[in-house]
């Protein structure tokens, strides 16, 4: 069986969880997530501990089961404490402004890109050149922050571009004569 799968997931205090015959959902103070199981992954609720088990001994039901049990624990984690992904601009007169639901980033070109949130999805702005991406669902924040990203990637002479604040850019050396 997966080592991943074999751990449970606690369930803490304040959040509901509802199991279904083809869905889980979790319910918190970050709002509401749901996730389609997997037919050959048996989830059970135990005392406050969701524990995952294969159906059969087959190599992808062991697997599965592994990747079940860490989507779970990102939907509690997600209604409990939520995920946020850290954007920083990089570049002479770059900057960032959030406006409620809409982020306008200027990154060099001739006009601002405006870009548009979904719900469940906030944005900050601590300073200009620092994002801020914050939400419920892991999937969903790492998605718009690479859509973000992708405003600008970082180019690797310069370094010029917008990047995740953790991200370690190479930068390559100039052509010689």
């Amino acid at each position: 069986m997966s080592r991943v799968g074999k751990l449970p997931v606690a369930i803490p205090q304040g959040v509901d969880v509802t199991l279904n015959s083809d869905t889980i959902s979790v319910k918190g103070a970050g709002g509401t997530l749901s996730l389609d199981l997997n037919p050959l992954v048996k989830v059970a609720n135990n005392a406050g501990k969701l524990t995952f088990t294969p159906v059969d001994e087959s190599r992808e039901a062991n697997a599965l089961s592994g990747t079940v049990r860490q989507l779970v624990n990102n939907l509690v984690v997600g209604v409990t404490k939520g995920f946020e992904k850290k954007l920083t601009l990089v570049g002479v007169g770059y900057k960032a402004q959030a406006q409620g639901q809409k982020l306008n980033v200027a990154a060099g070109y001739s006009h601002p890109v405006i870009v548009d949130f979904p719900v469940g999805i906030t944005v900050a702005t601590p300073t200009p050149t620092e994002i801020v991406i914050k939400g419920a669902g892991r999937q969903r924040v790492g998605q718009i922050a690479a859509e973000v990203r992708a405003i600008r990637p970082p180019e690797p002479y310069k370094g010029k571009g917008i990047r995740y604040a953790d991200e370690k850019i190479t930068i390559k050396e100039t052509k010689k004569k």
